[in-house]
């Protein structure tokens, strides 16, 4: 007569054990991960939902997720998706982690629609051998970063390579969020003679990711500046400035995202280089190591492009914020019918800001 109790799983090892492809293969194991790692770390991103009785909502075992609609959305208000992508290595750096990065570029895709996200899903590639701790450490980093946001991780994806073949993890997060009528933030409502705001310091993420990977250490810790940058433009949009477009500058950095704006609305643009913020320590490093930090990525700065009657409120706005302390007025929307992004040097002259040629730091997002 066997001693085993009917239906007993063992539990996983959370602590010593790691990803096998049985945890890809859809079975016994794949259903275990999901409700021994995923589901206790993003239930809390739910507390906020309730389903059309009134009560808590629970994701179901199906493929995908029924949603309750807010409540309190007056009609006339849109619906905005966006998804991205992220391969950072490696997985963990100063400041943060892939499971924010996962959360926070999704969040801030919608944020610089003027859309207040809603929900979130995950679609999570591992790789056979990764620690079942490091698992569990991303799990929660993702659910603290939702909860940050204030937006719910409903439902996902899991699906495991064969050692060699993931560098670990790769995560990809898909955001729903609505938008209010009368927000339409688009380059082509630019304007010569428009203002450009930039929320804050620049090039910590690509410097973070950076030092991590090949063990660099400064005088001066580095640390990723990824956040949720909903709340702020929250603030932004009822400031009552004119804003004409966000973008947040994440991989090619602060030029090339302003090289986007000005070909697709066909206006050029020149940046003060003394106004641009930037951190000591980080301004030593890319000059120790040939890296010019307007081409490295950040995951918690925007850029606003507002009339230029409005800055001053704007920057009051952004200053008020604990994610725009540092905000400043960095340039100017100019007639150039060749598009060009051009920079005022510190020593007078000027310099053109082209397109990112080449990837100096891969693998940073």
């Amino acid at each position: 007569m066997s001693l085993a109790k009917h239906g007993y799983v063992r539990p996983l090892d959370l602590k010593q054990g790691r990803i096998d492809l049985t945890h890809g293969a859809g079975g016994r194991a794949s259903h275990q991960l999901v409700q021994e790692v995923f589901h206790p770390a993003f239930a809390r991103t739910w507390t906020h939902l309730q389903d059309p009785h009134g009560q808590p909502w629970q994701p179901g075992s199906d493929d995908g997720a029924v949603l309750p609609m807010p409540s309190d959305l007056p009609a006339g208000h849109r619906l905005v998706l966006a998804t991205d992508a992220h391969v950072v290595s490696p997985l963990f750096f100063p400041g943060g982690d892939i499971g924010q990065l996962a959360v926070h570029g999704t969040v801030n895709d919608l944020a610089m629609m003027g859309a207040t996200p809603l929900h979130l899903t995950a679609s999570v590639i591992l790789e056979e051998g990764l620690p079942l701790a490091d698992l569990v450490r991303i799990a929660r980093s993702m659910a603290d970063a939702a909860c940050e946001a204030g937006v719910a991780i409903v439902t996902g994806d899991t699906k495991v390579v064969e050692r060699g073949k993931g560098d670990g993890a790769y995560l990809s997060t898909t955001g729903l969020g609505w938008v209010a009528p009368g927000v339409r933030l688009s380059g082509a409502n630019i304007q010569v003679g428009d203002a450009v705001v930039l929320s804050g310091s620049i090039g910590e993420h690509g410097l973070a990711v950076l030092s991590q990977r090949e063990g660099l250490q400064f005088e001066s810790p580095i640390v990723s500046d990824t956040a949720p940058l909903n709340s702020l433009v929250h603030a932004m949009l009822g400031c009552g400035a004119r804003l004409r477009v966000l973008r947040d500058p994440t991989r090619g950095g602060v030029a090339t995202t302003l090289n986007e704006i000005a070909a697709a609305s066909g206006v050029g643009m020149v940046l003060n280089e003394a106004a641009i913020p930037l951190q000591p320590a980080v301004q030593g490093a890319c000059e120790l190591m040939g890296l010019d930090p307007l081409y490295l990525a950040n995951e918690g700065k925007l850029l606003a492009l507002c009339h230029p009657d409005d800055v001053n409120t704007l920057l009051a706005t952004l200053h008020a914020h604990p994610l725009g302390t540092q905000a400043r007025c960095i340039g100017t929307v100019t007639e150039d019918p060749h598009h060009f992004v051009q920079m005022r040097t510190a020593f007078g002259g000027c310099r053109m800001l082209d397109w990112l040629m080449g990837d100096p730091l891969p693998r940073i997002c």
